[in-house]
């Protein structure tokens, strides 16, 4: 959307981007964080981001409809507010994150998540593993992708 821009974060974000992050999750998945909304919103601050690139899409009036979270060499975040998904938001985030990224990215999903699992290989990345659960706090089976 051409009313959406896409500018990195900082420090005044971290609430925004923690209600697009909760509100996304919760619409999105039956089951529950593993953390509680305040610890969600202390670690978007004190730890997401201090230490990775992080960027939002904001609309033209300020208000952050998306977020995407890097490290190094893996997307680690990517959130698009309910009621927003389905306009290229994603896809311009993503696109972002391989230019960043042009060595390639990894990412993970939950396994549930069959919009999102469509949306990354749509967009070329391919499965590379599959976890049982173990390896993430939701206790939910997952999928590693990468995209080179």
């Amino acid at each position: 959307m051409d009313d959406v821009e896409l500018r990195p974060a900082g420090p005044d974000d971290a609430g925004a981007i923690a209600d697009v992050y909760l509100a996304s999750f919760q619409a999105t998945y039956d089951f529950p964080l593993a953390h509680s909304d305040e610890q969600v919103r202390r670690w978007i601050r004190d730890l997401v981001l201090p230490t990775q690139a992080v960027w939002v899409a904001a609309t033209s009036d300020g208000v952050v409809v998306g977020l995407m979270a890097l490290t190094p060499d893996t997307l680690d975040q990517l959130y698009v507010a309910p009621g927003w998904t389905g306009h290229g938001i994603g896809s311009r985030l993503l696109a972002l994150a391989k230019a960043s990224r042009p060595s390639g990215l990894d990412l993970s999903t939950f396994q549930v998540n069959a919009g999102a699992r469509r949306f990354y290989e749509r967009h070329g990345f391919v499965e590379i593993a599959r976890g049982d659960g173990s390896g993430n706090e939701e206790e939910q089976p997952d999928l590693r992708y990468a995209w080179r």
